[in-house]
């Protein structure tokens, strides 16, 4: 029997699935886990609470039975999860799937870029933020230099992948390397999508005064290269698409803060411990792993995720204000996935 595709109290449909393999990360990145909060004694999960591959298959199999066609695989840093590859080979294998990409550091994709692509991989998003080592240095939290990140790009593309580089822009801290990013990576024909600081999360310190807007960006940019605006690709996707006149690369724009892109939000996310989030900014999720490991059926689980996204009415992004951004409690970005 065929199921029925979802949509939520707002008409939106369901079409992503964010997957969060880990709650791990080798990197400490301030707008996302500082290392003053995440220090070296920090308690990650324990292996046993995060979901096996065979449990996030099935549950990757019922969200594409109502509707799902794109998966992607986050963290922490997805891959420091053993065997990455081949939870990647499983989830090629299901129905209605039409999309695999996968969100790093890239500080581990050279080792294994080579093994990704052989398990059907074909689309890397990376994070990057700076192009000047001792800047980049302080960003991670860990020292570690941009070319690293940069010679496993590379590596990455000669094996195949399809790489886009993120770069979290933050008022005082980097804005300053927006120009030589593009430049970089205009060069290369590799596409670079700028994200405006967010308030995910409880620990990164977020103040609209730190927010540099896609039109502060895009006024920087155009002051030295002609830009065009792009189609988008698909309903819900979350960049706002430009290119250089010159056909070179493409420029994106994430703008949570200042152009909030709710009403066509059509993302799901499933937590490192098995939980769903209906939003990047939830402040709880429903606990999915209990079901797992209690004996729920396949019907049971269905109708359960169901009964999530249709009661779904998530919009934070619209009605964020300075004052709810602070006294909102959300769940950390090292768990619920970029």
């Amino acid at each position: 029997m065929k199921i029925e595709p979802m949509q939520d109290q707002l008409q939106r449909p369901i079409r992503d699935l964010r997957i969060s393999v880990t709650d791990r990360c080798n990197f400490r990145c301030t707008y996302c886990m500082p290392k003053e909060i995440f220090g070296d004694d920090y308690r990650f999960l324990p292996s046993e609470e995060l979901l096996a591959f065979e449990e996030i298959v099935l549950v990757a199999e019922i969200f594409a039975s109502l509707g799902v066609r794109k998966l992607r695989l986050t963290g922490g840093e997805p891959l420091l999860r053993s065997n990455l590859p081949s939870l990647i080979e499983r989830l090629w294998q299901i129905d209605g799937i039409e999309d695999i990409g996968l969100t790093t550091n890239g500080l581990l994709l050279g080792r294994y870029a080579d093994s990704l692509m052989n398990a059907g991989l074909r689309r890397v998003n990376v994070s990057l933020d700076a192009l000047d080592p001792k800047l980049f240095g302080h960003i991670n939290g860990r020292g570690i230099e941009p070319s690293h990140i940069l010679d496993n790009i590379e590596y990455a593309r000669q094996t195949g992948l399809q790489v886009k580089v993120n770069m979290v822009v933050e008022k005082g801290l980097n804005e300053q390397e927006i120009l030589p990013m593009a430049a970089y990576f205009k060069e290369r024909g590799i596409k670079l999508c700028f994200i405006e600081f967010m308030d995910v999360g409880n620990d990164n310190g977020w103040s609209m005064k730190k927010v540099v807007t896609k039109r502060e960006i895009y006024q920087m940019l155009s002051s030295r290269y002609e830009l065009e605006p792009l189609e988008s690709n698909y309903l819900g996707e979350v960049a706002q698409r430009y290119q250089y006149k010159d056909g070179s690369a493409e420029i994106g724009f994430i703008t949570s803060v200042s152009e909030s892109f709710c009403s066509t939000c059509t993302r799901a996310r499933l937590s490192s411990e098995g939980k769903i989030y209906t939003c990047l900014f939830a402040s709880e999720g429903f606990d999915l792993r209990q079901m797992l490991r209690s004996g729920a059926s396949r019907s049971q689980l269905t109708h359960a995720i169901r009964d999530v996204w249709e009661s779904r009415h998530d919009r934070y992004s619209d009605e964020r204000t300075e004052q709810t951004a602070q006294t909102r409690k959300k769940i950390n970005m090292s768990y619920i996935g970029g």
